[in-house]
């Protein structure tokens, strides 16, 4: 079924709507937060007709004898929501798919939460998973969440559970668009109230389905600030994946990735590991992409991502290997802010030097009570040091010891200097400092001769062979303009 979105049925509608579905049938297990998705079914009316099972292994030596022991013993973890699913979706066809198989479509929902404790000290989030049939004895499909519970009030996040739990399931069973599957999670809630900040489809049902191109909308769509994924394409939750970890970032357009890009990440890791409080086996190396930076130069913020162009450059990331991170921040110091909440272990920023010019530029923190100060007790309290890589002005190297402050802000430069919180690249290939990413592009779209020497061998070849960024075109792409504010223009 292909319902249009409009947003105006109420969590209890959706509910009596799947009860009175004859057809759909199965079990909830919800560990934490209370069992509140089953409870918006029972509540609505006609719950026999859906709820075969619900149940709660609160206790962990319970939990352990039904879903298994996790090798690292969390209970809140996507480990032991896929062994809940496993489990309850394996019982169902065991004793009903012989009486009820022929004209059921079974399910089994599953949620581990760890909702706000008494002395509000924990991180309050949770898992939240779907394994269904669209049809008796088809194949089964997944959708798997996870979920960041922001209210202050524990009964608050047990609601907000509840409500979400049921917008999945509502959305499993009428909406075959991505899209609008997507922002059907947030009806009746806010980002004030809870953020998703990972989701995966799985299933014949979302073969159309790029997971990558999904985490481009939880964070277009507002549903979470961060979204990551591995080189192999699988979303990752940022709390896991950045959990303890030495973080270095470079932040660009990618499009293409140059041969600069390559040389900055590989030096600015290279130094950053030089320091004697970092522990290799905990370094995470991300390329960042932020919204603005995947729109056109120039654009608006209303202005439209175009998705393939998104997926292109994602695709050669990946093959470098690389985690990408897709961000709405383009201020560094809200970047920093929030990976601090996460890891407490020191992070390195490579960046290229018209990204410090812009650091210092006052006019970028009119909106904060403090300005420039302010954003920067946010930047540099954190264990972050920033690398910059040199660029080429004037047939002149720019890079730190060149760097000339307004006068008012010199102190503060030197301070921050001496204080190893700002660092130049000192080995870099001299020849990359010519490149400007929107110069290769126009040789990659014009064909001209020499252009793969730019970048990287496997770069090149992707290139070639799905006719990326408009390789061999025949129209002059516009001349290229101002930066964009917090990206690296190499």
């Amino acid at each position: 079924m292909n319902i249009d979105h409009h947003n105006t049925l109420a969590t209890k509608q959706k509910a009596l709507t799947i009860n009175l579905n004859k057809s759909i049938y199965g079990s909830f297990a919800e560990i934490g937060a209370g069992q509140d998705v089953a409870a918006n079914f029972f509540k609505a009316g006609g719950a026999s007709g859906t709820i075969a099972k619900t149940m709660s292994a609160y206790d962990m030596i319970y939990s352990d004898s039904i879903y298994g022991v996790q090798t690292d013993k969390r209970y809140v973890s996507e480990a032991r929501l896929l062994s809940m699913l496993d489990h309850e979706f394996k019982l169902l066809l065991e004793r009903l798919d012989k009486q009820k198989g022929e004209m059921t479509t079974f399910f089994a929902f599953a949620d581990t939460i760890a909702a706000l404790n008494y002395q509000k000290s924990n991180d309050a989030h949770g898992w939240m998973g779907l394994r269904f049939q669209l049809e008796p004895k088809g194949p089964q499909n997944d959708v798997i969440l996870h979920v960041k519970l922001l209210d202050n009030d524990n009964n608050m996040q047990q609601q907000a559970v509840g409500i979400l739990g049921v917008n999945l399931m509502y959305a499993c069973y009428n909406f075959t668009n991505p899209v609008v599957f997507m922002r059907s999670l947030m009806d009746d809630l806010s980002r004030d109230r809870i953020q998703i900040d990972m989701i995966r489809f799985e299933g014949p049902a979302f073969h159309n389905v790029d997971n990558r191109l999904m985490s481009l909308h939880l964070v277009k769509f507002g549903f979470s600030d961060v979204a990551v994924f591995g080189a192999d394409g699988n979303n990752l939750p940022p709390s896991d994946a950045l959990y303890k970890k030495h973080i270095v970032m470079v932040r660009g357009r990618f499009r293409p990735v140059v041969n600069v890009h390559m040389d900055m990440l590989k030096n600015g890791v290279k130094q950053f590991l030089e320091d004697p409080d970092i522990d290799e086996k905990k370094l995470l190396v991300i390329t960042e992409l932020t919204l603005q930076g995947l729109k056109e130069r120039g654009a608006d913020d209303a202005a439209e991502i175009d998705e393939k162009d998104f997926l292109d450059r994602v695709d050669i990331l990946c093959a470098l290997g690389q985690t990408v991170m897709i961000s709405n921040f383009h201020e560094y110091y809200k970047l920093v802010a929030y990976l601090s909440k996460i890891t407490k272990l020191k992070m390195g920023i490579v960046l290229g030097y018209p990204n410090l010019e812009y650091i210092f530029g006052e006019e970028h923190y009119r909106d904060l009570p403090g300005g420039i100060l302010q954003s920067f007790a946010t930047l540099f309290s954190r264990k972050v040091k920033l690398f910059i890589y040199p660029t080429l002005r004037g047939g002149n190297i720019q890079n730190c010891l060149h760097f000339n402050p307004p006068p008012h802000l010199i102190d503060l430069y030197r301070y921050l200097i001496a204080n190893n919180k700002i660092e130049d690249i000192v080995h870099y290939n001299e020849p990359n400092l010519q490149l400007r990413t929107d110069n290769v592009l126009r040789l990659i779209q014009h064909n001209e001769p020499g252009w793969e020497a730019l970048v990287p061998d496997e770069v090149s070849a992707m290139i070639k062979d799905r006719r990326l960024f408009g390789f061999a075109g025949s129209e002059m792409p516009e001349q290229s303009k101002d930066v964009q504010p917090g990206e690296t223009d190499i």
